[in-house]
Order: C-alpha cells, then sequence, then structure tokens
C-alpha cells in the first residue's frame, strides 16, 4: 500500500469514526425522550407498544431511507431493533 492510499484511508476512517460518534450521541438523545414516552405511558396506564405508531414510523423510515439511497430493509431492520428495544425500556419503566 502507498503512503497515498494509506493516509486516504486514514482520512476516510476518521470520517466514518465521526459520524459513528454522532450515530450514537443521536441515539441517546432519541432514547431520553422515548424514556420520557415510557414514563407518560406508565403514568397513565397506557401499554408499552403502540403498533400502529411504530407500523407508521417504519413505513416513513422506509420511505427516507429510499429518499437517501439507503437499503430501506436495513431502515427497517434497524428501527424494529430501536424499537424492540424501547418497549423494553417502557415495560421496565412500568415495573
Amino acid at each position: 500500500m502507498t503512503d497515498t492510499t494509506q493516509a486516504e484511508l486514514e482520512e476516510i476512517r476518521a470520517s466514518i469514526d465521526n459520524i459513528d460518534a454522532a450515530l450514537i450521541h443521536i441515539l441517546a438523545e432519541r432514547f431520553k425522550y422515548t424514556q420520557r414516552v415510557g414514563r407518560l405511558k406508565a403514568e397513565h396506564d397506557l401499554p408499552p407498544s403502540d403498533p400502529a405508531r411504530e407500523e407508521r414510523q417504519i413505513t416513513r423510515l422506509k420511505g427516507l431511507a429510499l429518499d437517501a439511497d439507503l437499503d430501506p430493509a436495513f431502515a427497517e431492520k434497524l428501527l424494529n431493533f430501536i424499537i424492540a428495544e424501547v418497549i423494553r425500556h417502557h415495560e421496565d419503566i412500568r415495573g
């Protein structure tokens, strides 16, 4: 590998590392809000899961993924993982 190739590889990887850090911070912020939703649901005896909302979110994010040239199936898998974690948090809050 040439020095130029190595330097370019390091530059690209640094950008990836920055994006990964941003993703973690964005997810943390998202979970702060979903924790608030979980507390509100628990206070008002609402179920931890909202299948209609979840389906709307999946449809919306798949459309955003298409617009962003991202595989919508990947976006759906990612959102399903996040939703499962949110529901788990809501169940924990409910006790």
